[in-house]
């Protein structure tokens, strides 16, 4: 197995990522051994490179929104066959057994184990995924178009759920990458009216074309009342911005995995009246596979940046300079071969 794993987390300037090759994983009874066609480069990816989120465990590939084909399974891995396309994604494991799992929250569960995090995930030529929690995926779109669906579309679309927007509701959109662009399009085929506020020009031309009523500077007022409002930009200080601009009873869905600190609020102009604050966690199966057959049915449009695998460093690096349009994707790389 060749990939890149987090050896030092660090700011990218540091490298952070190392070329590594290791044994092939052996499945075990409920894994799939897949080989990669595409992995979607997620910010909490880059969180993870850069010591935002403290590591699991050492020397961790990252890495999970994978796409590829099942070269080999566990006894107990009946769900797929050889050959057949899947996805995995951010959440790998659960215990099936506690109060969070049994009420349908698994995304809640304190024994709930992720891709990248706690085990190696899809920066690489193959990686095991459980079985119980792999997408089976069509043979159409291409690997590249699907990768972010499987984080990127999942967390957008429970971002959008969270944040309660009524229908044909005003819905806020702060920080537009390749979440952020994915949940706005769920929204716009539902009938809201989206405005988007990211400091992207790049970004604000991109959701002119998806349908945005709206685009401007991430600090910038909308031009209207927000019935709810999605934060995807790990920004504290947006927290209060966002909040001042919702409408009466509207909500702010926090997005990310990682945020910088929040500002002081204060209650009379960013709670009263019924605003609601909330925050996104993780994601449940029963997300996926409604943001993945609601994707399928609206035709979602994936604005992707292509990389290879061998320039995965330089794709993080840009994702944290925000030079990444729509979606970084790594694709195999036939000239990557780490020495050690």
């Amino acid at each position: 197995m060749s990939g890149w794993a987090v050896e030092r987390p660090g700011p990218m300037a540091t490298g952070p990522l190392t070329a590594v090759r290791r044994p092939v994983p052996e499945p075990g009874p409920g894994d799939l051994l897949v080989r990669v066609e595409a992995c979607g480069v997620c910010r909490t990816d880059l969180h993870l490179a850069e010591g935002d989120l403290p590591p699991h465990r050492p020397a961790t590939v990252p890495g999970h929104e994978i796409v590829g084909r099942v070269v080999a399974a566990g006894t107990a891995a009946t769900r797929f066959r050889t050959g057949d396309r899947v996805g995995g994604a951010w959440l790998r494991d659960t215990c099936g057994t506690c109060r969070y799992c049994l009420a349908g929250a698994e995304n809640l569960c304190p024994a709930s184990r992720y891709t990248g995090w706690d085990a190696d995930g899809g920066f690489a030529d193959l990686t095991l995924v459980p079985a119980d929690y792999a997408y089976p995926l069509p043979e159409s779109p291409s690997a590249q178009t699907l990768a972010p669906l499987l984080c990127a579309g999942i967390i957008g679309y429970r971002a959008l759920r969270r944040s309660a927007l009524p229908p044909g509701g005003r819905l806020g959109i702060y920080g537009f990458g390749g979440s952020a662009h994915l949940a706005a399009q769920v929204a716009v085929a539902e009938g809201a009216r989206v405005h988007v506020l990211t400091r992207s020009a790049r970004a604000r031309e991109l959701a002119r074309t998806l349908g945005a009523v709206s685009v401007a500077g991430a600090y910038d007022r909308p031009p209207e009342p927000l019935d709810a409002a999605i934060l995807f930009a790990p920004v504290g200080d947006l927290v209060p911005v966002a909040l001042a601009a919702l409408d009466r009873s509207g909500t702010l869905a926090v997005a990310g995995i990682h945020l910088t600190d929040i500002p002081p609020l204060t209650y009379q102009e960013h709670l009263f009246y019924e605003r609601n604050l909330c925050s996104v966690t993780a994601n449940t199966r029963r997300d996926g596979q409604e943001f993945l057959t609601t994707a399928a049915r609206i035709g979602i449009q994936v604005t992707t940046s292509p990389y290879p695998l061998s320039r995965a460093p330089e794709a993080l690096a840009d994702l944290a300079g925000d030079r990444v349009q729509g979606a970084a994707v790594l694709l195999p790389d036939e000239e990557f071969s780490p020495s050690s």
